[in-house]
């Protein structure tokens, strides 16, 4: 008898541990995803620039100012979402974005930055995600700040929008300036 209670209990203990495991991500914030590069130095990487194939660029971009590093795409609609946004940070407040073109096409990256204009310093292309993986990018858009050093400060998922500048962004920028 105690056998059978037994073998019957363990599917509902599976059960109550699932349910504890899903009830405890319904109120985790996807957006904070950690990262084990915060305080570290960009990897190394070589990528081509998206406009110019013959044109390389590697870690050394990332030195000299403080600055945002944009991973985006253009299957991604979030992306699209916060282009605008992007624009308006170079335009109006001089804010050094380096862009970095995930896991897609270079025709239609260039299209888009020609109809919607570039907010990007530079702009990588990053067709197999290596760097992308390297900087543990689960996918477009991410953001991640970037001091004068090459160190990694902040990493944002989901798209820059004027409340994520604003209230999460702008002041981690402001103190690494």
């Amino acid at each position: 008898m105690n056998r059978r209670i037994l073998i019957l209990s363990i599917p509902l203990l599976l059960f109550l541990g699932a349910s504890v495991f899903l009830y405890k991500g319904l109120f985790s914030d996807p957006t904070k995803l950690e990262s084990v590069l915060i305080d570290q130095p960009i990897p190394e990487f070589t990528l081509q620039d998206l406009h110019d194939l013959d044109k390389e660029h590697s870690k050394d971009i990332f030195t000299g100012r403080p600055m945002l590093l944009n991973v985006w795409a253009t299957w991604c609609p979030t992306c699209y979402a916060e282009h605008e946004y992007l624009n308006e940070l170079k335009a109006k407040e001089g804010i050094h974005i380096i862009g970095m073109n995930y896991k897609d096409e270079r025709d239609k990256a260039l299209r888009w930055l020609t109809n919607l204009g570039n907010p990007y310093a530079i702009d990588l292309y990053d067709p197999r995600g290596m760097l992308g993986l390297d900087l543990g990018v689960y996918g477009a858009p991410e953001t991640f700040l970037i001091d004068s050093k090459g160190v990694i400060r902040y990493r944002h998922v989901g798209d820059v929008n004027e409340q994520v500048w604003t209230q999460t962004l702008r002041p981690i920028f402001e103190q690494m300036e």
